[in-house]
């Protein structure tokens, strides 16, 4: 094995028994039968309590957490994983922790590993903030004068020093996560594996947090970032791994991930045509809906492909269950990480529609001038509100754009993934000085 390598996967699976219904029987031959039945039954299911092979593994009650996995990771990586809820994000990393072993496969670690899956892992609730941060820093492999010598760091980050001698029972979830976090990473492991857990954490600690991981991988250690927040996995990860059910869908770029990601959870989202009543994605009042969305180019061609800076139509179709007096639409878009990027609304521009009574159906036409935006995947949410703001509909997850490199600019063939989200026109002129 390389020394470049400091995580090894290789047909990982894992397997749960899951609880099913009990069997209800309709009449009292059938309830009399199934009770004679009971001890052969209890004794056939005790001894395949362990076996997931075979025939074994296809029957209802066993669930496959994480199914035939393999992926490396080399020293000084940022991998982001990603997925929906139940995808195997968090089994992977308490197999990785080895906190939980594999039903099959095996992974290698290569290095110290310093994990933070869930809120106050390895702290004792009767302990103090003080001896906790000696508890677990020992738990990690660290001498005592390494922890000393790093013990007013890892208060000062954790912004806890009023109630480091307090036991840690006390603290808040926040204040748990904080301290938690602040030894993981002060502590310097090579491998530091992060769950959701800074979620818990307000927005200035999340910050905080984020700033320091991107310390760990630029000292050339490892990270495993596991976060449901985009933007976050965007910021710190190179590389981004997505789990769908319990199997690699995407392993690569992060930004191409996020998109196969978003894919996953909104499956019409790369399509020209979106019916967002299907698809159940309507946020806000029952006053009116966006039914269905459509994207196309300038010559009224079906798609969602364009250039930079290349214009397109979107068509709104909507219909009113109320009297609307006065109603403005508009569309955000955001980077496929989340980060919002362009907001266009009729009230900026001073233009309204209405009054539509109930039961009106309307198409709105919105002519997109192009998006200012470099090469990759963005999505789009319209929405609907009075005219005071007040928003009464907004589709989520709806479609995504994707732009392209189509020679509108000469430079095209120069330009960058992950150089930037918009770009700009702007006058260059140089003078020569005597």
């Amino acid at each position: 094995m390389s020394n470049e390598i400091a995580i090894s996967v290789e047909n990982l699976s894992k397997a749960y028994r899951i609880g099913l219904k009990e069997q209800q029987h309709e009449t009292m031959l059938g309830a009399v039968a199934a009770w004679i039945k009971t001890p052969l039954a209890n004794f056939r299911e005790l001894r395949n309590l362990s076996r997931f092979e075979g025939a074994r593994a296809a029957q209802s009650d066993i669930f496959w957490a994480l199914k035939g996995i393999s992926f490396e990771v080399k020293h000084g990586e940022a991998i982001g994983i990603i997925g929906r809820n139940g995808a195997g994000k968090s089994t992977l990393l308490k197999i990785l922790s080895r906190i939980t072993e594999p039903t099959s496969g095996r992974a290698l670690i290569y290095g110290q590993v310093a994990s933070l899956l869930e809120v106050g892992t390895g702290f004792h609730p009767d302990l103090t903030g003080r001896e906790n941060i000696y508890l677990n820093g020992t738990i990690l492999g660290m001498r005592k004068r390494e922890i000393d010598a790093k013990f007013d760091e890892i208060v000062d980050f954790s912004g806890v020093q009023k109630f480091i001698d307090t036991p840690v029972k006390r603290y808040s979830s926040g204040m748990r996560v904080r301290l938690a976090f602040s030894v993981a990473a002060h502590l310097e492991p090579e491998i530091l594996i992060v769950d959701e857990v800074l979620a818990v954490g307000d927005a200035e600690f999340q910050k905080q947090c984020l700033g320091k991981m991107g310390e760990v991988t630029g000292s050339g250690r490892t990270v495993l970032f596991v976060s449901h927040n985009m933007a976050a996995v965007s910021q710190l990860c190179d590389r981004c791994i997505a789990l769908k059910d319990g199997k690699i869908h995407f392993d690569g770029a992060t930004e191409e991930g996020i998109d196969a990601y978003f894919k996953t959870i909104s499956p019409g989202a790369d399509s020209a045509v979106f019916s967002a009543d299907a698809a159940g994605k309507h946020a806000g009042s029952k006053r009116g809906r966006i039914a269905k969305i459509e994207i196309t180019d300038i010559q009224d061609r079906p798609g969602n492909h364009f250039g930079i800076g290349e214009p397109f139509f979107v068509r709104l179709h909507a219909q009113f269950h109320e009297r609307i007096s006065r109603l403005s639409i508009g569309l955000e878009f955001t980077s496929s990480g989340g980060v919002p990027l362009l907001n266009l609304r009729t009230d900026s521009q001073q233009v309204s529609f209405g009054p539509y009574e109930s039961g009106s159906r309307v198409v709105f036409t919105i002519k997109v001038p192009g998006l200012p935006f470099y090469p990759g995947s963005y999505r789009f949410e319209p929405w609907l509100a009075e005219l005071d703001g007040t928003r009464f509909d907004q589709v989520r997850e709806g479609l995504n754009v994707t732009v392209e490199c189509k020679g509108r600019y000469e430079s095209e063939r120069f330009i960058q993934h992950g150089r930037g989200l918009v770009m700009m026109d702007c006058d260059w002129k140089a003078e020569s000085i005597q």
